[in-house]
């Protein structure tokens, strides 16, 4: 018996020996440093290297045994993860190896977190309770419903974002002075007014009857048409964690011109960056529309900006002495070149003062205002992708010049359109 212990043991030590180290091999294809660069990556390509991983495990990395920030997401929401989302620091042209081990669920480590979003409601003793499904209350007119900081929050260690949940759906900034999360705490007495500058900053923009930060349209005959007053308005949380956050604004009886029209905007947002992705899916029409996003220009003392960011990618931008604190703000919308179909500036009749009149002449309600905005084409039921920047002068000096914020933008432009590249 004792022999064929042995035997067992020795057969078991040789395998464990032979097995093959699950192995990625990650390389920087241009020669620029890449600083929390996060990389996403479906089930089915970790698996190339691990093989079929079994019920209630997932991935960690390692580099030189060090583990990387990273987080395993169920995105479709069926109760298994299906994608690895991790940041990792690259060196110009580096190429390097990581290992990926299997822990179980239960005992993932704990990454310092660099992402977040929120939705707060009231919980009926006088605080906000985080929920991570909601649909706004129906409304045609007016702001019907009351949220935390008045609606859906996101941000990372850089920037602050939110979107009312109401008939405005426009969408809103937050400055920050240091990294660190502060949404859970907007709209508390713990952290007093957000539109009064703070230790870590505050609310620094004014949108008025704008898209603000990147609020959504259609252009339909000439005419603009708010992704507001719909039949129905929902959030869904999808993902949260230290290497990035995900969520969906779901809209059901957008009126475009007499259409009935769905959308999804599927909102993403990484570790140190100035900006999030919005991948906006419409459906209920044929042919080929044109969806709008734009900067607020309420503010706006220079002219505003367009440019290549490089051969794949266009831009519009603003930066001005434009902020609510009466310092320099930047803000950019960028998108595929290939996609842009106009570049314009609305009216800057300020509509807001007015109370979201009807203007018959124009064809809309919730009429649109003081926007500089760009429209892309757009398929049925086909993504169509975009990139919302934000900086702030207070924030870093540099970001007072717009050459910097064009050079910021142009980096990430060519950091986009040269993915790192995985192999096995």
């Amino acid at each position: 018996m004792k022999r064929i212990l042995l035997a067992l043991s020795v057969a078991f030590l040789l395998f464990q020996a032979c097995k093959k180290e699950a192995k990625l091999v990650l390389e920087n294809p241009i020669p620029m440093a890449r600083i929390d660069e996060t990389i996403v990556l479906s089930r089915a390509d970790v698996e190339k290297v691990t093989g079929t991983i079994g019920e209630g495990l997932a991935p960690v990395l390692k580099k030189n045994g060090v583990l990387i920030p990273s987080q395993a997401d169920d995105i479709n929401g069926d109760g298994k993860w299906d994608e690895l989302a991790f940041t990792l620091d690259f060196q110009a042209s580096e190429k390097t190896e990581l290992v990926c081990e299997l822990v179980p669920q239960k005992e993932y480590p704990a990454f310092e977190k660099r992402t977040n979003v929120r939705l707060g409601l009231p919980d009926g003793d006088g605080k906000w309770k985080e929920v991570d499904h909601a649909v706004a209350p129906v409304g045609l007119a007016g702001f019907p419903t009351t949220s935390q900081g008045e609606g859906v929050a996101w941000e990372n260690d850089k920037f602050g974002f939110r979107v009312y949940f109401d008939c405005r759906n426009a969408k809103d900034l937050y400055g920050k002075l240091k990294p660190g999360l502060i949404i859970d705490k907007v709209h508390t007495p713990e952290m007093g007014s957000y539109h009064e500058l703070a230790d870590w900053g505050m609310d620094v923009l004014h949108c008025g009857s704008s898209l603000g930060a990147g609020g959504l349209a259609m252009l339909e005959n000439d005419s603009l048409y708010r992704l507001g007053s719909t039949d129905v308005f929902e959030y869904q949380k999808i993902a949260e964690g230290p290497v990035r956050s995900v969520f969906d604004l779901k809209y059901k009886g957008w009126d475009v011109a007499g259409q009935k029209l769905a959308a999804v905007e599927h909102i993403s947002i990484f570790p140190g960056k100035y900006w999030f992705q919005s991948d906006v899916t419409v459906s209920g029409f044929d042919g080929e529309k044109q969806l709008v996003t734009g900067i607020v220009t309420s503010r706006l003392k220079n002219e505003p900006y367009q440019f290549d960011a490089n051969t794949d990618y266009k831009a519009i931008a603003t930066l001005d002495v434009q902020s609510l604190n009466n310092d320099e703000l930047g803000m950019a919308v960028m998108l595929k070149k290939d996609g842009v179909t106009k570049i314009a500036r609305t009216t800057n009749i300020d509509y807001y003062k007015l109370g979201y009149q009807t203007v018959p002449e124009k064809n809309f309600s919730n009429v649109i205002s003081d926007t500089y905005y760009v429209a892309q084409k757009i398929k049925n039921n086909v993504p169509a992708r975009h990139y919302f920047y934000a900086v702030w002068g207070l924030e870093n000096p540099k970001w007072k010049s717009i050459d910097n914020f064009k050079q910021y933008i142009k980096e990430e432009a060519d950091k986009l359109s040269n993915p790192i590249i995985v192999s096995e």
